[in-house]
């Protein structure tokens, strides 16, 4: 009966201090994610990749294909779908959200919740686009598209953190 006891009481303190263990590990994981967000956003040069598209009008479109933006030094490489209505484009559609093209302003602000709101405006030879861009901490983002010949139109992804 003592050996029961024992082999009881010491389980207990086996599973116990496991919990304990794995609440240190994710908490330390989730700090050590925090630091690599913030650094790839400060260094300049990141990548969103996206995976669900929220038109002005209609439904939320789930992305099966790879679509991204990325930023690199003082350009924008922007791979996003468009949809939406367009209100003056070139003859065949144009290009949409398929450009590079270098930035004309950018910005970078720290919210409350440590959330980082990037900003910024570019041109094509098509329209002039303004997105707004907020990473969470954990690596997710949403960003905001505005244009002036077409409707707006947000995107849903994450930070894409090399390993």
């Amino acid at each position: 009966m003592k050996k029961n006891k024992r082999l009881v009481l010491l389980l207990l303190f086996i599973t116990a201090s496991l919990f304990v263990l794995n609440a240190q590990s994710k908490k330390e994981r989730r700090a050590q994610k925090e630091k690599q967000v913030k650094e790839l956003i400060e260094s300049g040069s990141y990548r969103i990749d996206v995976s669900t598209a929220y038109p002005q009008r209609g439904r939320t479109i789930q992305l099966s294909s790879p679509y991204s933006i990325e930023i690199r030094n003082d350009s924008v490489f922007s791979y996003l779908p468009y949809y939406g209505r367009a209100y003056s484009i070139p003859y065949g559609g144009g290009q949409g959200l398929i450009f590079n093209a270098p930035l004309d302003t950018y910005r970078i602000e720290t919210e409350k919740n440590n959330a980082t709101k990037i900003s910024f405006t570019t041109r094509t030879q098509e329209d002039r686009f303004d997105f707004r861009i907020k990473v969470f901490t954990n690596g997710t983002a949403s960003i905001d598209v505005s244009m002036q010949q077409r409707q707006s139109i947000s995107f849903a992804g994450g930070l894409f953190l090399p390993l």
